[in-house]
């Protein structure tokens, strides 16, 4: 096989290897360790972390691309000349996924359904065309008997519930083990929750997985692409977005929070001018001729992209970069009110009358006092700049239409919708996934927010 690095796996990459870094660093602190203590006591605090984890873990797997080498079925040929590659790119969870991805039918199909979901023209015996809904080539193609469909779903979901239940005892049994040789460790979490959650997590995976192997759990779509499949790809594009965005607005507002809010004068002017110029200007207007412009450059230049793949990265790279650099204004505002006070507050004073450097001042003594702001928002814009994405998508300007993401699943059951009968389960496979995701989200930066916060803080002195 052949490996390929797309410009978003890179960034998820470096982003995966700075937090790693930034957490070990961190962790000696015992004000910073103590706060984040405080998150994860919460029985809600480590439910949501687990469940936002596994999604990111989701995204990794699916982040490693690689391209497989065509069987020539010649050996002398393969071994003399160069090797070559299938067009298609496939991730590590299209592999852990199994035959999933490749169960194609031809059209729209309910879920667990053995018939196309209208009817087509068909073939008897004899040679006669006649009108019916036709067979599905994988979903339920084991069964001989139609009647035997709910038995055999709930005899596999059996099986699947113990083999999901056994997995999750055996990550508990050793985790068990480890702790009791290590009895400090972490011992303010709920355990107990956290073993639940992990479990219904297990479960529920393995469920999909196991049953959507033989069946099409949430359907198929108008090209017969399994709707699970898709909604689990689509897990990629919404955490990419939602950080890569993220982490592309926090430089800027917080360069330019801290230097308005700090030096005042011209400086403060001119900042001022530019995010209120930003915000009076509609954002979708500017987000949408900020995308047809890069997707004009993208269309002119096709030779920098051998995949199709490829241009399609870079298409929703640019709507990451567009978002982030859109979206500052508010975050920028925040800082530069927040610096304000702080640089009025005495021991800012008495380390300017000390000689204190502007940059020492500022990244000891003002940017501390700003990181919870910096941490609150960050878990915020993450959930809203998932549900952007699908906004965008959903008018025709998010991510390319090759690209797997919730916001083109939603933007395809606008039309499924009006159709009779009704497919629903497209809309319904995105919806779930992505408020899954939101919801944990929210509920973990509320948890941040309680903790980080100091006017939430018990006894703290905040002036």
């Amino acid at each position: 096989m052949k490996p390929v690095f797309l410009w978003t796996d890179i960034l998820l990459f470096l982003l995966s290897i700075i937090i790693f870094y930034s957490v070990r660093k961190l962790s000696s602190n015992p004000q910073f360790l103590n706060k984040w203590i405080n998150v994860f006591s919460s029985k809600v605090g480590i439910s949501t972390f687990i469940i936002i984890f596994t999604y990111l873990l989701i995204a990794v797997l699916d982040s490693f691309h690689f391209q497989k080498a065509l069987n020539t079925g010649n050996e002398a040929q393969t071994t003399t000349s160069q090797v070559q590659y299938e067009v298609k790119v496939t991730s590590v969870l299209d592999v852990l996924l199994g035959e999933i991805p490749n169960n194609v039918e031809k059209s729209y199909s309910a879920p667990f359904s053995l018939y196309s979901y209208s009817k087509s023209m068909l073939k008897d015996e004899e040679g006669k065309l006649y009108r019916d809904f036709e067979r599905l080539n994988y979903g339920g193609a084991h069964l001989t008997e139609e009647n035997d469909r709910i038995g055999d779903i709930l005899i596999k979901s059996a099986i699947s519930f113990i083999i999901g239940l056994t997995i999750s005892l055996i990550f508990i049994k050793i985790h068990t083990l480890y702790r009791k040789n290590h009895k400090r460790h972490l011992n303010f979490i709920h355990w107990k929750t956290a073993y639940i959650t992990l479990s219904c997590i297990i479960i529920m995976l393995t469920w999909l997985l196991y049953l959507g192997s033989y069946y099409h759990v949430l359907g198929t779509d108008m090209s017969g692409n399994d709707v699970l499949y898709k909604s689990l790809k689509g897990i990629r594009t919404g955490v990419l977005i939602g950080t890569l965005a993220t982490l592309i607005m926090l430089p800027i507002a917080i360069i330019l929070g801290l230097s308005a809010g700090y030096f005042k004068g011209l400086i403060d002017d001119a900042v001022q001018y530019l995010y209120t110029t930003l915000s009076s200007i509609p954002s979708i207007l500017l987000i949408a001729a900020s995308v047809l412009l890069f997707n004009v450059y993208i269309e002119n230049n096709q030779a920098l992209f051998q995949l199709g793949i490829e241009k399609a990265d870079m298409r929703f790279l640019a709507l990451c970069f567009i978002l982030g650099v859109t979206s500052w204004a508010t975050l920028c505002r925040l800082i530069r009110a927040e610096t304000l006070k702080i640089s009025q507050l005495d021991y800012v004073r008495a380390a300017h009358a000390f000689g204190v450097s502007h940059s020492k001042i500022i990244f000891r003594h003002i940017l501390p006092n700003v990181g919870h702001i910096i941490i609150i928002t960050f878990i915020l814009d993450f959930s809203m700049l998932i549900l952007a994405e699908a906004v965008l998508s959903y008018i025709g300007i998010g991510v390319d239409p090759s690209m797997a993401s919730w916001g083109n699943m939603i933007n395809s059951a606008r039309s499924e919708l009006s159709r009779e009968p009704t497919v629903w389960w497209t809309l319904v496979g995105a919806f779930s996934f992505m408020f899954i995701l939101v919801l944990s989200a929210n509920l973990f930066s509320d948890l941040v927010q309680d903790a980080f916060d100091p006017k939430a803080a018990k006894g703290a002195v905040y002036e």
